[in-house]
């Protein structure tokens, strides 16, 4: 019988169930599998992590590689949670909250520019996980300075996290990001002659920006922005209203 998700997450627990196939022990774990598939979106992204490549890497069969992970979408949790799992967490010391909830926000957009394939699994399972778990944990202590209670210190956890999500995903698909400078510096003046008197609010708007920016965008201050408002936002929990 092949053993449920939430016993292949806690494999390495001592009061995890072994086994569950008959034959021979493996030639390799599950925490191989895992490895290899985290690699291979590493390298190729997550639509090329499927279990004949997977078989092919670890040099053994299709059926073996299912003895482990069940199926493709169990597979996908186990590799978020082990890139969870390994995800260096920010020490927090005696910095104040918005310096701690900044630091998890940090950590979190390296997270996902570093494995940006975890922006493509969208599965609650993975809440399941050890990994999953003890980075919760550990992001939930930098919201101990509000005075929230616990679902809404969840919920507040969850608003900053989903900020991180989509600045992540923003950032993503774009393989002239390093050469816009160089377009902007180039097409700007150009742009304004066929524009002429058309749209000045866009114009005048998007001329302050990229003046300041060098680019028609930048992730970097967007990230920067976004982020002060998200800490706003939290803050009268802290302060009261209005401050």
């Amino acid at each position: 019988m092949p053993r449920e998700l939430i016993d292949l997450l806690w494999r390495d627990h001592p009061a995890a169930p072994q086994g569950g196939t008959r034959g021979p022990r493996s030639r390799v774990t599950t925490g191989a599998v895992v490895d290899a598939a985290c690699a291979l979106a590493d390298a190729e992204g997550l639509a090329t992590v499927t279990v004949r490549r997977l078989g092919e890497a670890l040099g053994i069969s299709t059926m073996s590689v299912y003895t482990h992970v069940n199926e493709r979408d169990d597979l996908l949790v186990l590799m978020a949670d082990a890139a969870h799992a390994r995800m260096p967490l920010p020490a927090y010391g005696n910095a104040g909250w918005r310096t701690r909830v900044r630091r998890v926000a940090d950590a979190n957009l390296a997270l996902h520019l570093e494995h940006p394939w975890l922006l493509e699994i969208d599965d609650e399972r993975t809440a399941f996980g050890p990994g999953t778990i003890a980075k919760y944990d550990h992001e939930l202590h930098a919201l101990e300075a509000l005075p929230l209670d616990d679902v809404a210190r969840d919920a507040a956890l969850t608003f900053v996290l989903d900020f991180v999500r989509a600045a992540a995903r923003a950032r993503r698909h774009d393989p002239r990001a390093d050469e816009m400078p160089q377009i902007w510096a180039r097409w700007a003046g150009r742009l304004a002659g066929y524009l002429g008197d058309d749209y000045p609010l866009a114009q005048r708007v998007g001329g302050a920006a990229g003046e300041e920016m060098n680019a028609a965008s930048s992730p970097e201050h967007a990230w920067e922005f976004g982020l002060a408002r998200v800490l706003d936002s939290l803050a009268p929990a802290v302060d009261g209203p209005g401050a």
